[in-house]
């Protein structure tokens, strides 16, 4: 079974192919602390009680995963809404999922667009 060889970090560490340091590791972790700092709450994003009635008779209508057909557990937005609130509110923008999908794979396609 083939296989890369380790690579040398520009902090000296030697890792796996596909790894990351424990510096690197560091650097993410702080990265996204001071994303967080910036992020206005869930609440303030427009995930209040209303949306959490309506997010719960969606699943309840759409209780499959739209990508791997296990139990839905939230609801997405098809199109990110960034904040435009008819967007965020258009049903035919959900769609429901998974925590495993919603959590890795529809991020994954945000980041590469």
């Amino acid at each position: 079974m083939p296989y890369s060889a380790p690579s040398l970090r520009a902090c000296g560490c030697v890792v796996a192919s596909g790894s990351k340091c424990q510096h690197g590791l560091a650097r993410d972790r702080e990265r996204k602390a001071a994303f967080d700092q910036q992020r206005p709450s869930a609440r303030e994003r427009g995930y209040d009680s209303k949306w959490d009635k309506e997010r719960k008779a969606y699943l309840l209508a759409h209780p499959t995963c739209a990508t791997c057909g296990e139990p839905a557990t939230v609801v997405d937005h098809v199109i990110p809404h960034r904040g435009d609130k008819k967007l965020f509110w258009s049903r035919s923008n959900w769609q429901p999922l998974c925590t495993p999908c919603h959590s890795s794979t529809k991020q994954r396609l945000e980041r590469k667009a």
